[in-house]
């Protein structure tokens, strides 16, 4: 792993150093970022069902279509912007190579196939994930849905669109009338806290529930109004950090499961609509 943990703390000290670009600023990062999503998401489409599957990991996969995917988006980005830093998860860097997270103003942090297990399965709920970050904040979030070719898209300031069309929140606003979704991890365990959380808000609201496999899209969807809330504690900075943008700028909130602010090194977290639904939430998320 990278040793985001302490990498990220410097970076969130620095983070004033400099004032960050206004919005208007990130229009050609916007273009360069749309345009590698949508050129994976080709490679995503021609791989599908046929792509050689291995195991990282108990239940975490990785195939040939995520690693082409993540070429490609990295070709692209580096051919436009070659002094900036790439994280993507199919390429992390051993512990004393050097961190593009700390030694590059921006650093791009991409999930190249969020949702494997789905894609393995044909199950069509995945998506490309591409998160811009100057000097650890994140400035433009990116996820890309290849088969509704729906593009999700946001600059900080700048609010988000749907396809070039502005998307908001939900106005939901009790839990017992929400659509809510979850993550779990890979190897959860039958007396984890993650089940516990998930036992708490199935048995004391009358909320739905749903878990459905692509972290960047369930933000993406409670920044579009399709869900009204999610939570989860078992994933990586690639997976969340492109649709967290998306889902403020269209109005939503986040914040740390335990209800402190978020921090990208300990993404944790509790996601809504509206703060009056994510306290509702985090009542019953507090084991």
């Amino acid at each position: 792993m990278l040793g985001i943990l302490l990498l990220m703390d410097n970076l969130n000290q620095n983070e004033t150093d400099k004032p960050i670009s206004k919005s208007s600023d990130y229009s050609d990062f916007l273009v360069v970022g749309e345009t590698a999503a949508r050129a994976a998401g080709e490679v995503l489409k021609d791989w599908m069902g046929k792509a050689p599957v291995t195991e990282k990991g108990p239940g975490d996969f990785v195939t040939q279509a995520d690693i082409a995917s993540q070429e490609t988006i990295e070709s692209m980005i580096r051919t436009s912007f070659p002094t900036h830093g790439f994280l993507g998860e199919e390429n992390q860097s051993a512990e004393d190579k050097p961190n593009p997270l700390v030694d590059s103003e921006f650093c791009w942090v991409v999930d190249p196939l969020d949702g494997t297990t789905n894609y393995i399965h044909q199950l069509r709920s995945f998506s490309v994930s591409i998160a811009l970050l100057q000097r650890g904040k994140i400035v433009v979030g990116i996820v890309y849905d290849p088969l509704l070719d729906e593009m999700y898209a946001a600059s900080l300031g700048g609010g988000a669109t749907l396809n070039e069309t502005p998307i908001t929140v939900s106005q939901c606003r009790h839990i017992d009338q929400s659509l809510l979704v979850c993550s779990f991890s890979t190897n959860v365990q039958q007396d984890s806290i993650e089940l516990k959380r998930f036992t708490n808000i199935l048995c004391n609201t009358q909320s739905s529930i749903r878990r459905l496999g692509s972290a960047a899209l369930n933000l993406a969807y409670v920044a579009c109004g399709r869900l009204d809330g999610y939570w989860a504690t078992s994933l990586n900075i690639w997976d969340m950090a492109a649709g967290t943008l998306i889902l403020t700028e269209a109005g939503g909130v986040i914040e740390h499961i335990d209800g402190k602010p978020l921090q990208l090194d300990d993404p944790q977290f509790v996601a809504a609509n509206n703060r009056q639904l994510l306290n509702q939430a985090s009542k019953w998320l507090q084991v």
